[in-house]
């Protein structure tokens, strides 16, 4: 059949339209997050002042990298920040996974009543901001008034010092980021639930599947790119922790709460060092690149799982 010579004008126009498509939501990205990256990149490199302009920076090579993983009291901080906030994404993730997936298996159950509020009811977790939930469990964690220790006051328990003491304040505000985002998982595993067959648990019953089994056999397997993609979004919000450890604890009690965007902004800005602070910036999204590339290879070793056969 031959080819009409206007084909590659057609071709041509098609292509400049999906430019044309693209440009207004691609330059925004490229405005607002490709630039700013270049920009700390950059200015990692150098020795800068967040009070002077850009223009007064001066290259020091790596001297900022050596400095964060160093044995000064700067390295030591950047260390303790960076371990605080590996413990709390791995705290989050360890409790957000299992709570989404027995929220997901309860609201997706087809005879359970009022299945449709309780998804709201989580759902509704999420969509409050964290800067009021910060708020509220800074009251709820109150050594005195907070309801916390005062319904364990009443079954005859001790009142626990949840922000005040080292050993619980990073798991206080763990368990206050669990409680927001749980919902938002709980509906990211109620979708991946409705993508199984029910054919799929049928064939599991005829031949004896039950229980844990169906779950262990079936469920659990086929959930596994759901649980992995929201693992890897629980990851990327967990290292972005901010507003509870600002309003709440600021770092503390003994830097136990100091995760490191809080760090940064301590050393980026009250401190002035922007220099400094752009490589722990480019540290911590290098971490995160390398920790979420080596779950998705961990992922493609791993069998697919696809159910009793």
């Amino acid at each position: 059949m031959p080819i009409s010579k206007s084909t590659p004008f057609r071709m041509t126009a098609f292509r400049r339209s999906i430019v044309t498509m693209l440009v207004p939501s691609l330059g925004p990205i490229a405005v607002f997050v490709l630039v700013p990256i270049a920009l700390t990149i950059g200015l990692s490199f150098t020795k800068w002042s967040t009070q002077t302009p850009f223009a007064t920076a001066s290259f020091i090579g790596l001297d900022n990298y050596a400095e964060i993983f160093s044995a000064s009291s700067v390295g030591r901080d950047f260390k303790g920040a960076l371990s605080n906030t590996a413990l709390y994404s791995a705290l989050s993730i360890a409790l957000l996974l299992p709570l989404s997936v027995a929220f997901g298996l309860l609201v997706h159950q087809a005879r359970l009543k009022g299945a449709e509020v309780l998804r709201t009811i989580l759902f509704a977790t999420y969509m409050v901001p964290m800067i009021a939930v910060a708020l509220v469990f800074s009251k709820l964690y109150s050594p005195t008034e907070g309801p916390i220790n005062q319904m364990l006051a009443l079954i005859g328990l001790p009142r626990q010092p949840w922000l005040s003491s080292p050993d619980t304040a990073l798991v206080s505000i763990v368990l206050l980021n669990v409680w927001q985002q749980v919902g938002y998982f709980t509906i990211l595993v109620i979708a991946g639930l409705t993508q199984i067959p029910q054919s799929v648990y049928d064939a599991a019953r005829i031949d004896g599947a039950r229980g844990l089994r169906l779950f262990a056999s079936i469920t659990l397997p086929l959930l596994k790119r759901t649980l992995l993609f929201s693992a890897v979004i629980a990851l990327i919000n967990a290292v972005q922790v901010f507003e509870p450890v600002a309003l709440i604890t600021q770092g503390g009690p003994v830097g136990s709460t100091n995760v490191l965007t809080y760090h940064i902004r301590r050393v980026g800005i009250e401190r002035a060092q922007g220099g400094l602070g752009s490589a722990m910036s480019v540290t911590l999204l290098l971490a995160l690149v390398i920790t979420v590339t080596a779950v998705f290879a961990f992922a493609r070793s791993e069998p697919t799982g696809r159910g009793a056969k």
